[in-house]
């Protein structure tokens, strides 16, 4: 799929030869915004990278995709990938979060967050060789735990998390083509599948629920496909994109608000979230000092959905593999 992916674009400039062809060794990677790493580190060897960012949302996009404008509201975040290198076909690590909510008319955080932590451990499957038509290939589980607040909030602007254990599969994969000028495009198609628990609700939440209130929030389940590439214009600088897709199913929430004083209680409420999707691009550049040591600066746009956010997300990202 990846090869179909990026080889029809390239056939009609594949056959010219190159003078002389960049090596692998001499291509120095960060990796795209968005795409993970798909090549698992060698046994003893870690990986930090540490994303800041800034979730810039000025609207929606209503069930038809028709676009409508709102006060900016600022989500502050940031996003560590702490893996290790257990064997040479076995890593695993964590991804803790933080957060800072602003919206707009509205109080922000009374302080800064933790978010919900996921656990992660990947197998690879295969790996890529100079002179081997096979991709690296990873496969990748994933646990979420639920650390962040996300009911019982004295503002709604508190909630970091999704109070849901959420699992998901991933398939990774990831390939290097050689341009006529000699230089290397290294390609990566990224497909993973979310499933999370239902979780009780209380008071105000994540899920817009109010005060007094108590039930059950049913969260969708997730489908995200990424593809990315990246360019080495140099051996130090590096040009990248992601193009992802993201699709969610309807949650949930169902419960009960207290009756006032005298008046019959009301029977259990529902309501209905509604599928959404989004389709978003993420340029950036790279700049690596060394094999082991790079940072990106990049911008996610979700300018194409149905029932979702339409934001902006600055992005800085440093790479640093022990």
């Amino acid at each position: 799929m990846l090869r179909l992916f990026t080889v029809c674009t390239l056939l009609a400039l594949s056959s010219a030869a190159a003078a002389q062809e960049e090596s692998r060794a001499d291509a120095w990677w960060t990796g795209p915004m968005l795409a993970p790493n798909v090549a698992t580190l060698p046994q003893g060897h870690a990986l930090i990278e540490s994303y800041v960012y800034d979730v810039m949302n000025d609207g929606r996009f209503d069930t038809h995709g028709t676009h409508e404008a709102s006060t900016r509201e600022h989500d502050l975040g940031s996003l560590t990938y702490m893996l290790y290198g257990v064997t040479d076909r076995v890593t695993a690590g964590m991804l803790p979060r933080f957060g800072y909510n602003q919206p707009a008319g509205a109080p922000g955080s009374s302080r800064p967050g933790v978010g919900d932590l996921t656990l992660q451990a990947g197998y690879g499957l295969t790996q890529f060789q100079d002179g081997c038509r096979v991709p690296a290939t990873e496969v990748v589980l994933q646990e979420t735990l639920p650390t962040g607040r996300y009911d019982r909030l004295a503002r709604a602007s508190d909630g970091f998390g999704a109070g849901a254990y959420t699992t998901a599969l991933a398939l990774y994969s990831q390939d290097y083509f050689w341009m006529p000028n000699g230089r290397i495009l290294r390609a990566r198609l990224d497909l993973t599948y979310a499933v999370s628990s239902s979780v009780a609700v209380h008071d105000q939440s994540v899920y817009g629920t109010a005060s007094g209130f108590a039930g059950r929030a049913y969260p969708g389940d997730a489908f995200t496909a990424d593809g990315a590439a990246e360019y080495s214009l140099t051996r130090n600088w590096v040009l990248a994109l992601d193009a992802v897709y993201q699709h969610n199913a309807s949650t949930r929430v169902s419960g009960r608000l207290p009756a006032p004083f005298g008046v019959p209680a009301a029977g259990e409420s529902q309501s209905q979230s509604g599928p959404s999707s989004s389709i978003g691009f993420a340029p950036a550049v790279e700049y690596n000092w060394s094999s082991r040591i790079g940072a990106l600066l990049g911008v996610r746009i979700i300018g194409i959905g149905r029932n979702t956010a339409a934001s902006v997300t600055p992005a800085l990202a440093l790479n640093m593999v022990f």
